[in-house]
């Protein structure tokens, strides 16, 4: 799977993704630090990459889109040390690859996962 590391994600994730042969870039190495959450979902989107960050906007962000892609990890815990967002990712990694692979934002808390496929679909009132 590729995967992009937002600028708030340590690169130290990425170094530990890309030893169990997964490719991974951080926005800060390829020219984006200081570019809008929009611009990295669509280069996420052309690259086929799969977003990870901190930032809940992702999740409104590709929840209102109405697209299939790019998927998005969005961690909400407690330590964010590389190695405990490695060790948190890799517990749960069959039951989140493949909706990551189809289209999902993933949220990993300390204790809780939740997938929602994408597109989300808004129902009419």
């Amino acid at each position: 799977m590729k995967f992009l590391l937002n600028m708030n994600t340590p690169r130290a994730l990425g170094v530990k993704l890309i030893a169990q042969a997964h490719a991974c870039r951080h926005v800060g190495d390829i020219g984006m630090a200081r570019a809008s959450d929009t611009e990295i979902v669509q280069v996420a989107k052309a690259n086929a990459e799969t977003v990870i960050t901190h930032d809940l906007d992702y999740g409104n962000l590709l929840a209102f889109s109405g697209e299939a892609s790019p998927s998005v990890i969005i961690f909400r815990m407690r330590n964010n040390h590389p190695n405990n967002l490695y060790t948190r990712m890799m517990l749960v990694w069959r039951e989140i690859a493949q909706p990551l692979e189809q289209g999902a934002i993933v949220v990993l808390e300390d204790a809780t996962l939740r997938i929602r496929r994408l597109p989300i679909v808004l129902e009419d009132e």
